[in-house]
């Protein structure tokens, strides 16, 4: 499922509450914004890359910070898509969990983020 595609809505707000696990309802940069991750050709996902939430300009984004100083970085949009891509030419791809997270997956790194799925996203 494609980030862009209607279907699936994250509710963005929720989604930036809950990266920090030690405080649910503190934003990314307050405290412990630590997230799941696997990237590359890791295939375990480890707490390892840190999740930043910043103001560029008129942009709200979501910087995806790595261990080894490379990050991703994605624009939080509110016309239903959540986040999208803020740079670069691949795409982002969205997969449910069943345990009320997502995998953010962007070229060959992949992140696990809390969030929330709107009744009827999917198709349903």
């Amino acid at each position: 499922m494609r980030i862009s595609e209607p279907s699936l809505v994250i509710g963005t707000a929720a989604l930036l509450a809950a990266c920090s696990p030690s405080e649910p309802g503190s934003l990314p940069g307050e405290d412990d914004s630590r997230i799941a991750c696997a990237l590359g050709d890791e295939a375990e996902f480890t707490e390892q890359c840190e999740a930043e939430r910043v103001q560029n300009g008129d942009r709200r984004e979501l910087v995806m910070r790595h261990p080894d100083g490379g990050f991703r970085r994605f624009e939080i949009v509110s016309d239903g898509r959540g986040l999208v891509v803020a740079d670069g030419s691949e795409e982002a791809i969205v997969t449910p969990l069943s345990d009320g997270r997502i995998e953010l997956s962007v070229g060959t790194d992949r992140y696990q983020l809390p969030a929330t799925v709107r009744p009827g996203a999917g198709g349903g």
